[in-house]
């Protein structure tokens, strides 16, 4: 019998019991796949990592895993959340890396920059220049989402896959109300997902019911065990990419996405087009922490 420390945290929040929810476990060395399988599926969260420290790679690492049995290899959340508990437990992830600051997830070095102001950690982290990829036909995806196709009309834009780390599909939405109304269909989801190549659905509306917000948004992935997720950097990146790409918001700026306001976990990710990447960014807060068996 082993105990492993683990830590729940609220991402993309400062505030605890908003944002979303995020299991982190210490270990010593790798698990079997089928322990972080089972540990990611008795958490029940959208994704589980687990964290440690690799004195040969100097370097902080991150494996996470959903609750469907599948790895999840780009940078959102569930690296954000693990790199501000290191940053709040004191942990000295970067001592070895100079003034240039990264962690690895799945063999892919991260570049990061952290700050910290009024004693709250704030994360930003690297993701590759957006890839618009295809665009899927709006009536066979409002038909998957409960909804009119009229209610995907926006600014003419169109439903299209969009990748820095992993490709998701952008939705648009007319406005809030359409938002709200989304019923989605998760086995249809799923046979879109899987025909056109990409994860996860980022219905998304300009149509914000918060000021000083881009855009809100809700993410659907049945495909990968998450329904509903608060919170989803994934998804935000390639939202700012495409958003650039039509021209609506300007490179070099920071911009502020809303996400969870639906599940009761409101969440606000900061996005910023650069010619180099795109950066998405945030803060995390402790709710609990003890020890699991394994």
């Amino acid at each position: 019998m082993k105990k492993l420390k683990y830590y729940i945290l609220d991402v993309f929040t400062n505030q605890r019991y908003k944002g979303n929810p995020l299991a982190v476990v210490w270990s010593d060395e790798e698990l079997a796949l089928s322990q972080y399988y089972d540990i990611a599926r008795e958490f029940g969260y959208s994704e589980t990592s687990f964290v440690f420290y690799s004195a040969a790679e100097k370097a902080f690492k991150v494996r996470s895993f959903t609750p469907g049995f599948y790895e999840v290899t780009g940078a959102g959340h569930n690296l954000l959340g693990a790199v501000c508990l290191a940053l709040i437990k004191g942990w000295d992830i970067f001592k070895e890396q100079g003034d240039n600051k990264w962690v690895v997830i799945q063999d892919h070095k991260i570049p990061l920059v952290t700050s910290t102001e009024n004693g709250v950690h704030f994360v930003a982290m690297k993701q590759q220049s957006s890839k618009i990829l295809d665009a899927v036909p709006a009536a066979l995806v409002a038909e998957a989402l409960g909804l009119d196709t009229e209610d995907l009309k926006l600014c003419n834009w169109l439903p299209t896959v969009v990748q820095t780390e992993v490709a998701h599909l952008m939705v648009p939405i007319k406005n809030n109300d359409s938002l709200k109304q989304a019923l989605p269909n998760n086995d249809l989801l799923k046979k879109i997902s899987a025909q056109y190549g990409f994860e996860g659905f980022y219905l998304f509306t300009t149509d914000s019911s918060e000021k000083d917000y881009v855009a809100e948004t809700r993410f659907f992935n049945p495909a990968f065990g998450i329904n509903e997720d608060p919170a989803t950097g994934t998804a935000a990146g390639p939202l700012a990419g495409y958003l650039n790409a039509v021209s609506h918001i300007s490179q070099r700026q920071a911009y502020q996405i809303l996400q969870g306001v639906l599940v009761n976990h409101a969440s606000s990710i900061q996005v910023k087009v650069t010619p180099e990447g795109i950066w998405v960014s945030g803060s995390s807060v402790i709710v609990m922490e003890g020890e699991l068996v394994i």
